[in-house]
C-alpha cells in the first residue's frame, strides 16, 4: 500500500526557516506528481506546493509562492519543502501526496507539525 512519512517540523519564530520531507512508498514515485499540502488548527487541509514528476512543472498557493521551495530526489522517493520567511498562518501539520481534483489520492500520512510562534 502506499505510504507517506513526513519529517523535519518543529518550531521557529516568525521570520525564520525550516525544511521538511517525505518519504514515499508502495507507489512509482518517479513518474508521480507530488505536492505538499497543510492543515491549521480548525480549517481544512490546503493545497501548499506540487511538483510534476520530473520536476519541470511547479506550482505553488499565492501565499507561499515566493517563500517556499519544492523539489525531490527521486532517487531516494523523497519530497522535500523549503521554507523560508515564516510566518505564524504558516502554522499548521504538512503533508504530502500525489495531488488530485479530491484533494490527496492516496491515504494520508501523519504528518509533520510546523509552528511559528515567538
Amino acid at each position: 500500500q502506499v505510504q507517506f512519512v513526513e519529517s523535519g517540523g518543529g518550531l521557529v519564530q516568525p521570520g525564520g526557516s525550516l525544511s521538511v520531507s517525505c518519504v514515499a512508498s508502495g507507489l512509482t514515485f518517479s513518474v508521480s506528481t507530488m505536492g505538499w499540502f497543510r492543515q491549521a488548527p480548525g480549517k481544512e487541509r490546503e493545497f501548499v506546493a506540487g511538483i510534476s514528476s520530473g520536476g519541470a512543472t511547479i506550482k505553488y498557493s499565492d501565499s507561499v509562492r515566493g517563500r517556499f521551495t519544492i523539489s525531490r530526489d527521486n532517487a531516494k522517493n523523497t519530497a522535500y519543502l523549503q521554507m523560508s520567511s515564516l510566518k505564524p498562518d504558516d502554522t499548521g501539520v504538512y503533508f504530502c501526496n500525489v495531488p488530485d481534483r479530491t484533494g490527496g489520492r492516496h491515504p494520508w500520512g501523519q504528518g509533520t507539525q510546523v509552528t511559528v510562534s515567538s
